[in-house]
């Protein structure tokens, strides 16, 4: 399956893939909504044995032909992220 990989200008980390030429008017409207303006990033052959930074190619491609995308969204913070560089107290 060729793919595209839009990200979100909106949402830091947030990407859509959708096989390649499909229309973003397709997407649903409340998802393209909550995106907002989508610049591609890339663009490649999908296939089970591919290696994907965050997700499972079998899990994208499944999502793709099932729903017309796959959203891919920021790994979550550790709840303990902000105070990661203070000292341990005794």
């Amino acid at each position: 399956m060729n793919c595209t990989v839009y990200k979100s200008v909106r949402n830091a980390d947030t990407y859509v893939y959708v096989a390649s030429g499909t229309d973003l008017a397709q997407l649903p409207p409340d998802l393209l909504a909550r995106l907002g303006e989508l610049r591609e990033a890339l663009e490649f052959d999908l296939h089970p044995e591919r290696r994907l930074a965050r997700a499972d190619p079998v899990t994208v491609m499944r999502c793709i032909e099932a729903s017309g995308f796959y959203l891919q969204l920021p790994p979550a913070s550790p709840a303990c992220a902000t105070n990661a560089s203070a000292p341990l107290a005794n």
